[in-house]
């Protein structure tokens, strides 16, 4: 086991745990902060995903030990109320259907409206490649993209 220092939705958090452990594994089952999910376990799908710095990655097979000093952002921390743009733009276009991959989602969305604020239809699909969900919402997923890079920069 060995010690690590966390900064996680702007709070330092500490745990012990073993250096191989992924960080989906202390995010859900150490931290209880889940809200981040676990799919298909060899990051294909998505579901896990949570920024770490400014990038969206997968956290079910990211080891703990490799974070070092990033800061990580779960679903949890993205906004205080649920007010990001993007959370926003989830509930006006009514994105949802089961739910379980829009927290993977959301995370991928944010990230991409952070680096890049106004994304073409083939960035927004790139950008999303490999967020998977069983559902088909990707047409209100890119109509809700869209819908937050507009209030986003209209703001």
């Amino acid at each position: 086991m060995s010690k690590f220092s966390l900064k996680i939705n702007g709070k330092t958090q500490e745990v012990d745990v073993d250096e191989n452990t992924p960080m989906l594994w202390v995010l859900r089952d150490h931290l209880k902060l889940v809200g981040t999910k676990y799919g298909c376990g060899i990051a294909q799908c998505g579901a896990c995903t949570v920024h770490l710095g400014d990038n969206a990655v997968r956290s079910c097979q990211l080891p703990i030990s490799s974070v070092g000093d990033q800061e990580i952002t779960t679903i949890e921390g993205l906004s205080d109320n649920g007010d990001h743009p993007v959370q926003q733009a989830w509930l006006e276009i009514d994105v949802p259907q089961c739910g379980y991959c829009q927290a993977g989602q959301i995370m991928s969305a944010s990230a991409l409206l952070k680096r890049n604020p106004s994304p073409s239809d083939e960035e927004i699909e790139a950008a999303m490649n490999g967020n998977i969900c069983r559902c088909g919402t990707y047409v209100r997923i890119k109509k809700a993209i869209k819908t937050a890079a507009s209030a986003t920069q209209n703001a």
